[in-house]
């Protein structure tokens, strides 16, 4: 598919400037630093011991710190550049975890394993058309009773940018840069799609995951649009007519015991 081929490009060449960004602080990671926030931290809790995959994993510094926190973890990504580089960091640290470079709708359809907790953050849900194929894909993966949890940036900030809140067939394709501040003079070829609030929570419902907590932020912990303000240290807010505008949500759920697979 040319978007998977051109997406991949673009976060191939995104990798390398992000891997010697201060954004992700590749040093600091190495030096025993977790990537994690307090809000997936706290939202999430233990994992200690628990299987857990990770969609979308980039070059892997959360997969490693949920590995840190005690988790059994595997991460997918289909950037070949950031499974080396997550590959790397796995060496450097001698953290346990599995990587494998697959984009998540290949890897849905061969899935052989399990586990207690899939994971995704962090502007994922973007760079996919189908989230009800996501959706099933979770939902394969999951153990009866097993946690899936997110936390995203929010959809209604899209819409500030001139993005479509309500999903599209058809992707935005454009020239865009990146969010870190090494990033000055980079441009690459992208194809996104929005996902409105709604569509992620019924996609999650047909696939079979009981919706136990769903939350919106006001803030961010990182500092990736313009004008935003640090009120408190690591939440960044942003205003519209003087209210602060919702930057993120997150969601837990339980994969039920019994689910038909929802039609694509």
């Amino acid at each position: 598919m040319t978007y998977i081929n051109t997406n991949r490009n673009n976060w191939n060449q995104r990798t390398k400037i992000h891997f010697r960004s201060k954004f992700y602080d590749v040093e600091g990671f190495l030096n025993g630093a977790s990537s994690l926030n307090n809000i997936e931290l706290s939202e999430l809790g233990n994992v200690k011991d628990k299987t857990l995959l990770h969609l979308q994993c980039h070059f892997g510094l959360d997969t490693l710190s949920w590995a840190r926190e005690g988790a059994i973890v595997t991460g997918v990504d289909f950037s070949d550049e950031a499974i080396r580089k997550a590959h790397y960091l796995k060496t450097e640290t001698r953290l346990d975890a599995r990587f494998l470079c697959a984009d998540i709708y290949d890897y849905g359809r061969e899935i052989h394993s399990k586990f207690d907790i899939v994971f995704t953050s962090y502007g994922a849900i973007c760079w996919l058309p189908d989230l009800q194929e996501w959706a099933n894909i979770i939902a394969d993966c999951l153990e009866t009773n097993g946690t899936f949890y997110m936390v995203e940036f929010h959809p209604f900030n899209d819409l500030f940018a001139g993005y479509s809140y309500f999903g599209k067939t058809e992707p935005d394709f454009e020239e865009d840069g990146t969010y870190t501040e090494n990033s000055e003079n980079f441009k690459s070829s992208i194809y996104t799609w929005p996902h409105s609030l709604s569509d992620v929570i019924t996609s999650l419902i047909n696939a079979g995951i009981e919706i136990r907590q769903f939350n919106e932020f006001p803030y961010s912990p990182y500092n990736c649009f313009d004008q935003m303000e640090e009120k408190e240290p690591g939440k960044f807010y942003l205003k519209h007519n003087n209210q602060d505008l919702p930057l993120l949500f997150s969601i837990k759920g339980t994969k039920s015991h019994n689910r038909t697979r929802a039609g694509i």
